[in-house]
């Protein structure tokens, strides 16, 4: 997988990621500022206990089918604008906003000490992806479909994204190397969180995945305490992933944990 990741990373490792969505518009998933300057104790944080991403109906972030009347919800039933694959479809698109939103915030790079480079935003971006795919997948075929939807969005995305970092040449060829790293990670990932798997696994397959620049396979100790804190942040949400409803995740009307509001939380308890 280092291998991989030296031949299609290396190179563009240093380079800043693009972060500017530009597939196909839909309703808009607002994006909450993040902008903080904290003391951060990452020994203290991601250790509550998980519960539901899902927003409350009454949310101000909520996204919500348009409901249009009259001859215009006729003429858009005409054009199959109501069809499950066209709700599907948009539904795809807001999750992968979500996604986004919480992979482009400053505050993941700073809390976590990650230089935000596109290495480093590629494998954010598949970790979360990986909370939404593996929990998806629990809703058997009808999961699975519009799971491919939003991986045809993300690898739409991925695309601009190396083409704005500066590949314009080979990128067929780039493309399938980061598909290589992406399913990788996944597998990875699914392999780490069995409950066979041993207590020190899901932090080691982080630190190679997100934070190692040589493939090594144990974190150093400068990097080690951002490394446990991401890999608790992680396996909470994999968890508040599993208690979110399947509405929720279809029609994208949930957020990540706030790292924001995870701060000031315990910046309270300490007080």
């Amino acid at each position: 997988m280092f291998r991989t990741w030296t031949k299609a990373i290396i190179p563009l490792s240093k380079l800043r990621a693009p972060m500017h969505q530009t597939y196909a518009r839909v309703a808009a998933a607002p994006i909450i500022d993040d902008k903080v300057e904290p003391v951060v104790n990452l020994d203290k944080m991601f250790w509550s206990k998980p519960c539901s991403l899902a927003l409350p109906r009454d949310s101000p972030l909520r996204v919500d089918e348009p409901d249009y009347q009259g001859v215009k919800r006729f003429m858009l039933k005409l054009m199959l604008f109501y069809s499950k694959q066209s709700k599907s479809i948009r539904g795809a698109n807001v999750v992968y906003k979500r996604i986004v939103s919480q992979v482009d915030k400053p505050l993941i790079y700073e809390v976590f000490n990650l230089e935000k480079t596109f290495k480093t935003t590629f494998s954010l971006l598949i970790l979360h992806m990986w909370f939404y795919l593996r929990r998806i997948k629990q809703e058997g075929s009808e999961g699975v479909e519009f799971g491919q939807y939003l991986y045809e969005i993300y690898n739409h995305d991925v695309e601009l994204r190396v083409s704005k970092a500066g590949v314009n040449l080979l990128l067929i060829k780039w493309m399938k190397d980061l598909e290589k790293i992406f399913y990788g990670n996944i597998v990875a990932y699914d392999a780490a969180i069995l409950p066979e798997a041993k207590p020190g696994d899901f932090a080691s397959i982080i630190w190679r995945n997100i934070f190692s620049d040589d493939g090594s396979s144990t974190p150093d100790k400068a990097a080690l305490q951002s490394v446990q804190a991401l890999a608790r942040y992680a396996q909470r949400e994999v968890s508040c992933m599993t208690l979110t409803d399947k509405e929720a995740l279809l029609s994208g009307n949930f957020m990540f944990t706030s790292l924001k509001h995870e701060i000031k939380s315990k910046e309270g308890h300490q007080l």
